[in-house]
């Protein structure tokens, strides 16, 4: 069974989460103490003892959710579980980008670091917001995106039934307001910012330049793409690509289309939550998805597609 690894975004994130995976897998724990070192905290700790309301916020999220990514990676490959492909949702390409070589793991928790601190900035000097819309086409959603007051657009074209739209604050109220006109839903997320929007060019252009020195390799595997929606094939200029990412819209139905399309049976989510197998579920026919982030759906995830 041909098998595809996808690693959870920011807003995944809960107490507790990533700790019994730490706990039962020895081989989890420099992953733990590498981050920790680099993050200069403790993150096992942040893990476990956070309250929700903390670990909401960017400089935290980003770290212990791909800290729980790895973590739960480290496990299905301890159980000898392997993976042809690769993908994330935002945060979770960074994951993905460790998954398939292309970082080493000091390098990946500097990245994340630094992306990190660069969204919480420039999401605190904007008023930005983001709000869930379902069952809208999406050229109802752009449409109306173009008609408010003020900048809102599609920020994660999540599968077929569900888009999330960005902007400034006011002006997705007001989207949202004309989508309930139509009977539409609409969701607002729990995020004070507009993230994969223009309105984070100020941390696309930071985090640039503030990870031009470090080293990115070729994958060992597929790796698809979030910005083109598709297999990326040239990785000559990753800090341009990943500013891009930032303040880019996430094409990820794109990127479950096309890797089915080359013959992924599987998509194991990886990490807290199991948001993504949601998406797969809603947007593919005929595959496989389950998602690992405790020893309990490991357990499932491991009679699933072995």
């Amino acid at each position: 069974m041909k098998k595809a690894f996808l690693f959870s975004g920011q807003g995944s994130q809960y107490p507790g989460m990533g700790a019994e995976l730490a706990t039962k897998y020895p081989a989890c724990k420099p992953i733990l103490e590498c981050g920790s070192d680099i993050m200069g905290f403790d993150l096992l700790k942040k893990l476990t003892d956070s309250s929700p309301e903390e670990l909401a916020q960017t400089r935290l999220s980003q770290p212990a959710i791909f800290t729980t990514s790895l973590l739960a990676l480290t496990a299905i490959r301890e159980e000898g579980v392997d993976n042809a492909a690769v993908a994330g949702h935002s945060l979770g390409e960074y994951a993905a980008m460790y998954a398939s070589g292309m970082l080493s793991l000091e390098d990946a928790f500097k990245a994340i670091k630094l992306r990190s601190a660069a969204m919480a900035k420039a999401a605190e000097s904007s008023h930005g917001a983001m709000a869930a819309v379902v069952g809208a086409e999406n050229a109802q959603i752009e449409e109306i995106c173009g008609s408010v007051n003020g900048f809102a657009a599609p920020a994660n074209y999540n599968s077929p039934v569900q888009t999330v739209i960005a902007g400034d604050a006011e002006a997705i109220d007001e989207a949202m307001a004309k989508f309930a006109e139509l009977g539409k839903r609409c969701v607002k997320l729990a995020v004070s910012a507009a993230f994969h929007t223009k309105l984070m060019k100020p941390a696309a252009d930071e985090f640039k330049a503030q990870i031009s020195d470090i080293k990115f390799g070729t994958p060992n595997c597929d790796f698809y793409s979030n910005l083109y929606g598709k297999k990326l094939d040239d990785f000559s200029d990753m800090p341009s690509y990943l500013a891009a990412h930032i303040c880019s819209p996430v094409q990820f139905v794109g990127e479950l289309n096309e890797m089915q399309n080359a013959g992924i049976e599987a998509f194991v989510e990886l990490g807290p939550g199991h948001v993504l197998t949601g998406l797969v579920r809603k947007t593919l026919r005929g595959v496989v998805n389950t998602n690992v982030e405790n020893p309990e759906t490991l357990e499932k995830a491991l009679a699933a597609i072995k």
